[in-house]
């Protein structure tokens, strides 16, 4: 049965393992790794802001978040690619969403490279408003914002 969980220790691996497969086809694109694939998820898991979208043996997916001022930031999401198509990415913004709403934030924020263009169609589809630009650490970013509801 799938289940949406917060992560725990034993999650690190197989996290890190989705976020490589996940963003692996960036690296010739952006030119080296990009940040996801680089996370400290120890830290990110110790923090209790990583959810895990999983069954018994098979990690789907993942979310990172955390609470930054009157707003959530989206730092990082990833599913398999072996799973893509079946729905998780947007199960798992709809958490983050889901969780802005309930704690009375008024947006989750997020950003994504300039290269990857799949990531910038989806945001907008989304409802997701391109909010800037700009080089932060050494990343072309695509800065996002969406506002919620109550």
């Amino acid at each position: 049965m799938t289940t949406l969980r917060r992560a725990e220790k034993d999650d690190e691996n197989s996290i890190a393992l989705c976020a490589r497969k996940a963003y692996q086809k960036y690296v010739e694109r952006i030119g080296r790794e990009p940040a996801p694939m680089t996370a400290d998820f120890a830290a990110q898991i110790a923090d209790g802001m990583v959810f895990v979208l999983a069954d018994d043996d098979v990690l789907y997916g993942f979310v990172a978040f955390y609470e930054d001022g009157d707003s959530v930031f989206l730092e990082n999401i990833a599913v398999d690619p072996v799973h893509h198509g079946k729905g998780f990415g947007r199960m798992l913004i709809d958490f983050v969403e889901q969780y802005a709403r309930k704690g009375k934030f008024c947006s989750v924020k997020l950003y994504t490279n300039i290269h990857m263009s799949e990531n910038l169609s989806i945001y907008r589809s989304l409802g997701y408003c391109e909010t800037g630009r700009g080089l932060q650490e050494g990343f072309h970013r695509v800065f996002f914002e969406k506002r919620i509801s109550r």
